[in-house]
């Protein structure tokens, strides 16, 4: 994914590149890109691509076979066309903040509980994380998520990097869903929050944790033996 320029900084909101391929009219790759692909949890970007006074609205970006495929909702571009690029910027802004709140949370939840996240999804106006719990208690739950604001508080910066693989997995906990992990990914990208959390991440996320808001809990559910759930928004 070397062309992936939201590794190495999730706040680029537009820049330029080169169609390579266009299939069907409508499914796009691009030399390089910013735009997230939907995958980990993480929605899709959307924005628009503009080439020749035109502009193509992306409305879906996936990764397929290795490659970063955006569609578009009208036909025009073909391939060697240089475009100009520009991310719904509120829309991922938005995605990013829950995902590093849900990286505090799923850390605080772990180091209090002893629970181990087993999925989550971000969204717009709410995000889920599932965990295993034995005992679903709100009001404890609660208490998790009040703590969690007081590490957003704290104002922490957010440290992005790659470690090779061997030494990265050495590090506990570094990858929180092993099985998501291809063995012929050689370095992994590291998300860490220092003093919380610390793990393999290939989204994109804020760069101080001040950024992130006040985090509410929406509502709490049992899905099960030892399987539970929360919602939260961001004030």
């Amino acid at each position: 994914m070397q062309n992936a320029l939201y590794m190495n900084d999730s706040y680029i909101k537009e820049f330029e590149a080169v169609v390579e391929s266009v299939k069907d009219d409508k499914f796009i790759t691009l030399d390089r890109t910013a735009f997230y692909p939907n995958g980990g949890g993480q929605p899709h970007d959307t924005g628009v691509m503009a080439c020749n006074g035109e502009e193509y609205p992306v409305v879906f970006v996936g990764k397929f076979s290795g490659q970063i495929s955006h569609e578009v909702s009208k036909p025009g571009l073909k391939a060697g066309d240089k475009v100009a690029c520009k991310l719904d910027w509120d829309r991922r802004y938005r995605h990013m903040r829950m995902h590093t709140a849900a990286h505090i949370i799923d850390a605080i939840l772990y180091n209090e509980a002893g629970a181990l996240c087993t999925g989550n999804q971000l969204g717009l106006d709410k995000s889920r994380i599932d965990f295993s719990l034995d005992v679903l208690d709100r009001d404890k739950i609660q208490h998790y998520v009040d703590l969690a604001n007081e590490w957003v508080k704290k104002s922490v910066d957010v440290k992005i990097y790659t470690l090779p693989r061997e030494e990265a997995l050495k590090i506990p906990g570094v990858v929180k869903l092993a099985s998501v992990m291809p063995p012929e990914v050689s370095e992994l990208r590291i998300v860490e929050i220092p003093d919380i959390d610390l793990q393999a991440d290939g989204g994109t996320q804020v760069r101080n944790t001040s950024e992130i808001g006040n985090i509410s809990l929406v509502s709490v559910e049992n899905k099960g033996k030892n399987n539970r759930r929360m919602y939260f928004t961001l004030d």
